[in-house]
């Protein structure tokens, strides 16, 4: 199972970015794929999920501002974020799991190396 995040950057407030996530090694069409992201002194709060039927769960904190996708063809899961803030920077990882507990939680599973990304005000 291999996870590669990418798309970190440094970005001012009200701006865009866009992560992408590189899956290869598990059954992407059959896996739920989720976002976390773990800011410093912070535990790893999980972001978005995106389940293998397309439905999506959001953290109220980003809520309406960021968007989760997924490419079943190229086993690539995105997360498209808008009008960032300060308080979402921290470092963004991708990851999944066997069941849809295991993608949920915030330390079973498998996950990318995470990328960077800082919002200055």
């Amino acid at each position: 199972e291999r996870l590669v995040e990418s798309g970190g950057d440094l970005v001012q407030a009200g701006g865009s970015l866009r992560l992408s996530c590189a899956v290869s090694g598990v059954d992407f069409n059959r896996n739920a794929m989720a976002w976390f992201r773990q800011a410093p002194g912070k535990q790893r709060e999980l972001v978005a999920v995106i389940r293998s039927s397309g439905g999506t769960t959001y953290a109220d904190s980003v809520q309406g501002r960021f968007t989760i996708s997924r490419d079943n063809a190229l086993d690539m899961v995105y997360l498209q974020m808008n009008s960032l803030r300060p308080e979402d920077t921290a470092v963004y990882f991708c990851k999944t799991g066997h069941t849809l507990g295991t993608v949920l939680s915030s330390t079973m599973g498998y996950w990318g190396q995470g990328t960077q990304v800082t919002v200055s005000s």
